[in-house]
């Protein structure tokens, strides 16, 4: 078929895969590299993201205004402005360095992308993130910097079928993933495009019935899993129904934090271990060893900062309170010291020096009360430790938490809210109130096909001071 006989699902799916051919054995070639090497590769990528940032952006070139991309360090890093979600959506047309890709446009892209993905200007991938969490972001890349994103999820993947019995198959690592069911959504946009060697996905969507999920796995058989850790317990139960009859070497947890309950159950349920993986749409990507909670985090397509409240850098062991990402494949959207609000514990680094950390969850889900701070997933617990429950969300309130959950099966409401308040009361709040009610299922993002399972709520916003007379307050007037 030639080029102008393809609709654009397939062209887009050609110029995916084959990106993604391309790029994966430098990325599996550095998986062995060591930290010197890693340093090198990272201050050249870091030069080049700086250079084409200040030559391009408007948005940047005023922030970056006296840096010199040629002699810049990585230890320089520090000195340079945290870039926010909401600065960078509020001067969007300003930030990519193809002055054509506005916002009007991609936001035009994206209504058309939900059901029929197309390339963006014939060379674009568009995608959207933040819905279920906070503030609407969009992002956009050229296909080979895309496909830079892709191999850092799939190359340890891949590395380790190249090195199994057989090597890797002539049809490619063959993976059934249950995320998003948009292709404006980054797992969905890769379950609709990586559809041919050297990766295959097989999407079956988490927006769809359980039933049509268990069909579509067992019809394709797939030797690995992909999923969002909140859909894992209800494979669980499928598998250990026998309506699921899957036969899986690699089972990996996305976008969600997995709770060690469901951790275990995943292992005995499916016999291997699971791969914790955090992967964000601005490019940062992270997996465990199976079975393990520490990750190991691309560090020569991102770097990371894991940094406190006041955007200094927290010791090892220490959460922090967000993250600095700097993007270091993507030339299109630059991202320099973006802010995530994911919170990790640094772990050191690994032998080829990448940054190692767990990851706690979002600093947005903490559940803060007058009295006390609740790391979610204690309430969680007596939910998942309950067989009937299906799915859960459990709601802030001012004095407790509201608890929706699908139920399937005997279950007592009134032992879970027991439990459930007797840990708040732990935790230090006082005479906690908690409500539980049965639903028939969970809304989830249209978009991504996510549920946003802990809910706190909403921070209360504080005036800004107004800024002082003189140099400071100019300054402060000028960086809004």
């Amino acid at each position: 078929m030639t080029t102008a006989m393809m609709t654009d699902l397939e062209l887009m799916r050609t110029r995916v895969s084959s990106a993604i051919g391309h790029h994966l054995p430098g990325h599996v070639e550095r998986l062995d590299w060591d930290a010197g090497r890693l340093a090198a590769y990272q201050r050249d990528r870091l030069r080049a993201v700086l250079a084409r940032a200040i030559a391009r952006s408007p948005f940047h070139a005023a922030r970056l205004r006296g840096v010199d991309p040629d002699r810049f360090e990585l230890a320089d890093l520090a000195r340079l402005p945290v870039m926010t979600k909401a600065e960078m959506m509020a001067d969007f047309d300003a930030v990519p360095t193809d002055r054509r890709l506005t916002r009007d446009l991609l936001e035009r892209h994206l209504a058309r992308s939900v059901t029929d993905p197309s390339l963006l200007l014939g060379g674009y991938i568009g995608l959207v993130s933040g819905g279920t969490t906070g503030q609407r972001g969009l992002f956009v890349q050229a296909v080979g910097e895309y496909a830079q994103f892709v191999a850092s999820v799939m190359r340890r993947a891949i590395a380790a079928a190249q090195a199994g019995p057989g090597g890797l198959p002539p049809e490619g690592l063959v993976i059934g993933i249950v995320g998003a069911g948009t292709a404006v959504h980054s797992s969905g946009l890769a379950a609709a495009t990586a559809t041919r060697p050297p990766v295959r996905m097989v999407p079956a969507p988490a927006s769809l019935p359980v039933a049509e999920i268990v069909a579509r796995l067992n019809a394709a058989q797939p030797p690995a899993l992909l999923a969002y850790a909140t859909k894992l317990p209800e494979l669980v139960r499928e598998q250990q129904a026998g309506r699921l009859r899957l036969n899986l070497r690699s089972v990996t947890s996305m976008s969600e934090a997995i709770a060690p309950a469901e951790r275990a159950a995943v292992t005995e349920s499916f016999g291997v271990p699971v791969i914790d993986m955090f992967v964000s749409t601005e490019g940062l990507v992270g997996h465990s060893e199976p079975g393990g909670t520490v990750l190991t985090f691309a560090s020569d397509t991102c770097l990371a900062e894991c940094v406190d409240d006041q955007d200094q850098p927290v010791p090892d062991g220490v959460p922090s309170a967000k993250v600095l990402v700097t993007n270091l494949h993507n030339l299109t959207q630059p991202l320099i010291r973006y802010e995530l609000t994911d919170r990790f514990t640094p772990a050191g680094t690994s032998a080829g020096g990448a940054l190692r950390a767990s990851v706690e969850g979002r600093t947005d889900d903490m559940f803060r009360y007058p009295d006390a701070s609740v790391h979610p997933f204690v309430l969680g617990a007596p939910l998942l430790h309950d067989g009937a429950v299906r799915e859960y969300q459990i709601r802030q309130t001012e004095r407790g938490a509201d608890i929706a959950a699908v139920i399937d099966g005997d279950f007592d409401p009134a032992a879970v809210m027991a439990a459930v308040e007797r840990s708040l009361r732990e935790a230090g709040l006082a005479g906690p109130q908690v409500r539980l009610r049965r639903v028939v299922k969970l809304d989830r993002d249209p978009m991504t096909s996510k549920i946003r399972r802990f809910v706190p709520l909403p921070a209360p916003r504080l005036a800004e001071p107004a800024a002082p007379p003189g140099p400071a307050g100019d300054q402060r007037r000028a960086a809004r």
